[in-house]
Parts: structure tokens; C-alpha cells; sequence
């Protein structure tokens, strides 16, 4: 291990593939404590997710370093504490709720087309683009907050804060969070910035409380208004947790999928015409809607495969709460499970060519979107079981939509180098996507 702690750093997805081919489905790493073990096999990751998910917690390194930026939220948050959180949270994910996303990504899409018409024929990062984009559907959608202000200083932050996350993680020697290196002042002055934007959005809330029996209007009225079983309602430091989590991950997730969709659809041209002919003879030219999504099982299909081949949780880990078996091998209590969506996304067995970008894998025989996308063994963007990720039906709409809306009133072209992918707590382009916008005068068609 200390030998391929080089590999590990320079490119862990290759070095994770190499484990995989050499040792196979379930093997253990050589390390003494606690017992590790990469598991890759599709059927043995659904039984520690989802068919025996209550013997594994989450208390390992990866969440316990992530909570340094998100606190004790809902994504880093182990069993019985998250048992808690859930119920809070889950009606900001109601269906009524996710009608509405459609006019949040209305407006963030329209200023986007703005800021790019301006720039006509100019070279943009198209990751940074959909960062901010993501992050002003999220504070408009879960907070009624605008931020496409800060959208730039807060998407710094994020990434920051994040990269920072990657190298204590990695770090065979953690320093803790308190001794003032630079290292960890680059992690405070992203906290930072992320708190200040949580103290603006409560102050704001606060000028404008709920009125007498007034239902709540988003997750942040959830959040202040919720009592629990005693009586209490959530401490401020529960509410930042909450909000900062949904900030980090309800935006940098989306954002990556969608970064990775441009650079692969503009370099899979009859996709493109594809998809651009799909939203023409549904949208004629109009705004997408709501109501649209139905009718537009390609794009969703494209959306899918992008989400198989760059998963943008590409790594999760479990601590097995009980002895279990996995894959045939003998798991002990307090074993530490290494799985990765980027390698079970790459099954032979499960994907043919799993290498390429093949959307129709996503539809069926009448050339509608599959029914049992979520329920794939083999597939799981978003996680599997109990833990699957709340907001994955919002960033299923909100992706869609997305590219529905840009797709035929802009042209990106590739430049430079195909992007390197960088797994971070996400993938994303090693150096960002440039590529040269030129916005389409005439609606497609």
C-alpha cells in the first residue's frame, strides 16, 4: 500500500480499476486497521446499500472529513441521527415542490443565455457556467434565496472547501482542523463564506416570517419551523448544517453531470442532432416546461448516460455495524467497504462497451424512457436503499431541463485537450471545460 500511495494520488480511479482487474469483485487491501475491502460486484454493493443496509453506518473517514464543511447534515450524518433528519426534510421534495423547479431553471437559464449572447463566439468554462447556474436553481428552489450575486464567490468556496476535504482525506498524517497551516486557513475562509451566506439567507427569512398557519414555502421555512418530539425546535448550528449541505451537494452534483453532458454530446454529433430534434418537435420553439418532460425520453436517456459513465459520488464507504458475507468473502464488524459507482457503472457484464456513450441503453423497445432505470443493479448515481439521495428527482428535472432549455439556442464547441476527469468529492474536468459558445439566432427546426 505505501508502495501505491504515488498511483493512489496521481489517478485513483485507474488505480481503483487496476485493484478490481487484478484481485477481483471483493478483495482487502493490505492495511491492518481497520479491515478494508473493495467491493465492485453489483449485487454484493446492493446488499450493503440497500438489502442489508441497517448492518453498515457511515461513520468512516470520507464522511467525517466532509462534515468539516457541511456539519452533522443530512449527507454526513450516521444512522441514528439521520433517522431524524429525513422525515424534516423529505416534503421540500414533494412533487408540487419539483413543479416549480421548472420556472427556478427558467431564470437561471436566461440569465446564462444572457451573459453568453454578450460573448458571442468567446471561449467560456462551461464547468464554472454550470456551477453557478446549479447553484442559483438550488437557493431559489430550497431557500427562496437569489444568488446569482454570489453565485461566482460561493462556487469558489465550495470548491475550496471541497479540495481541501480530497487532501485530508488523503492524508496519511491528519493535522487537526484548529492548527492554523495553509491547508486548513484555505478550509476556514471557505466555511466562511458559506456561513456568511446562510446567516444572510436567516436574516432575510427573518424579515419576512411565515405568517399565522401560512404552510411552509420551502425547505428553509421546514427547517425554522419543526419541532421535535420534546417540544424544541432545530439550533441554529442544525439549520446551517442543513443548508450548507444543500448548497455543497445540491449543486456541484448537478453541475457535474451536466458539465460532462456538453463535452460528450459535442463530441457525439448525431446525439446532439438528436436531441435537438427531439426538443424542437416537443418545445417548437417555446420555453420548456414541466408538462414537457414526459415527451422527452432521449434527453432524459443522455442525462442517464452521462450519469453512468461520470457518477458524480464516484466513490462511497461504509463501516459494517455486523459480520456479513459479501461476494463470498467474510466481512468482519468495524470493516471499513470502499465501493465505487465509476467502477459498477463500467461492468462488462452489466454494460456493453461500457466505455462508450450510448444513451439508447436508456430506453426501451417503443423509444420511451426504461421504467426500471432506478431499480438497476448495476446502476447508482444517486446511491441505492435507504440512504438514496433526496434530491435525486430534482436533479433528474432539473438536468433534463437544463439541456432541454440550451440545447437549441447555443452551440458549444470543444477546445484545447479532451477534458482530463479529476475525482474529487465529485468528477469534474481537470482545469474546467473551455469551449467557444455561439449562441443560435433562429430557433432549431
Amino acid at each position: 500500500m505505501l508502495r501505491s500511495m504515488g498511483a493512489i494520488r496521481r489517478d485513483p480511479l485507474a488505480f481503483l480499476a487496476s485493484m478490481r482487474s487484478s484481485y477481483g469483485d471483493v478483495m482487502q487491501f493490505p492495511i491492518p486497521r481497520p479491515a478494508t475491502y473493495l467491493v465492485s460486484d453489483p449485487e454484493a454493493v446492493r446488499r450493503v446499500l440497500v438489502t442489508n443496509a441497517r448492518a453498515y453506518g457511515k461513520r468512516t473517514l470520507q464522511y467525517t472529513t466532509l462534515a468539516l464543511v457541511t456539519g452533522e447534515g443530512l449527507l454526513t450524518a450516521d444512522t441514528d441521527v439521520w433517522r431524524t433528519q429525513r422525515p424534516v426534510i423529505q416534503p421540500a421534495f414533494h412533487r408540487a415542490s419539483l413543479d416549480l423547479v421548472a420556472v427556478h431553471v427558467s431564470t437561471a437559464v436566461d440569465r446564462l443565455l444572457s451573459d453568453w449572447s454578450a460573448r458571442d463566439g468567446q471561449v467560456v468554462d462551461v464547468d464554472a457556467a454550470m456551477m453557478h447556474l446549479a447553484l442559483e436553481v438550488v437557493g431559489s428552489a430550497l431557500f427562496g434565496s437569489d444568488l446569482s450575486a454570489d453565485a461566482e464567490r460561493l462556487a469558489d468556496a465550495t470548491l475550496a472547501a471541497l479540495e481541501v476535504v480530497v487532501k485530508k482525506a488523503r492524508s496519511p498524517l491528519p493535522i487537526p482542523v484548529a492548527v492554523p497551516t495553509p491547508t486548513n486557513l484555505v478550509l476556514r475562509r471557505a466555511v466562511g463564506r458559506l456561513d456568511a451566506a446562510v446567516d444572510a439567507m436567516l436574516a432575510e427569512r427573518a424579515r419576512r416570517p411565515l405568517a399565522a398557519g401560512e404552510p411552509p414555502r420551502d425547505m428553509l421555512d421546514l427547517l425554522l419551523t419543526v419541532t421535535s418530539e420534546d417540544g424544541t425546535h432545530l439550533t441554529r448550528a442544525q439549520v446551517r448544517d442543513q443548508v450548507v449541505t444543500f448548497i455543497v451537494a445540491g449543486h456541484e452534483t448537478v453541475a457535474s453531470a451536466l458539465t460532462w453532458a456538453w463535452h460528450l454530446l459535442a463530441t457525439h454529433p448525431a446525439a446532439l442532432a438528436r436531441l435537438r430534434a427531439e426538443v424542437d418537435a416537443v418545445c417548437a420553439g417555446k420555453p420548456v416546461t414541466f408538462l414537457d418532460l414526459p415527451h422527452l425520453p432521449w434527453t432524459a436517456a443522455v442525462l442517464d448516460e452521462v450519469l453512468r459513465l461520470y457518477p458524480p459520488a464516484w466513490l462511497v464507504t461504509r463501516r459494517s455495524l455486523a459480520s456479513d458475507s459479501l461476494g463470498g468473502v467474510a466481512i468482519p464488524t468495524d470493516a471499513l467497504i470502499v465501493m465505487s459507482p465509476w467502477l459498477v457503472h463500467r461492468d462488462p457484464s452489466a454494460w456493453p462497451d461500457p466505455d462508450g456513450f450510448h444513451p439508447e441503453r436508456f430506453l426501451d423497445e417503443s423509444g420511451g424512457r426504461r421504467r426500471d432505470v432506478a431499480a438497476l443493479p448495476a446502476y447508482l448515481p444517486f446511491g441505492a436503499g435507504p440512504r438514496l439521495c433526496i434530491g435525486r428527482d430534482m436533479a433528474l428535472l432539473e438536468g433534463v431541463l437544463v439541456l432541454a432549455s440550451l440545447v437549441g439556442r447555443v452551440d458549444l464547441e470543444p477546445v484545447g485537450r479532451p477534458p482530463q476527469a479529476m475525482p474529487l468529492v465529485t468528477i469534474r474536468p481537470a482545469g474546467g471545460l473551455p469551449m467557444r459558445v455561439r449562441t443560435r439566432k433562429t430557433p432549431i427546426g
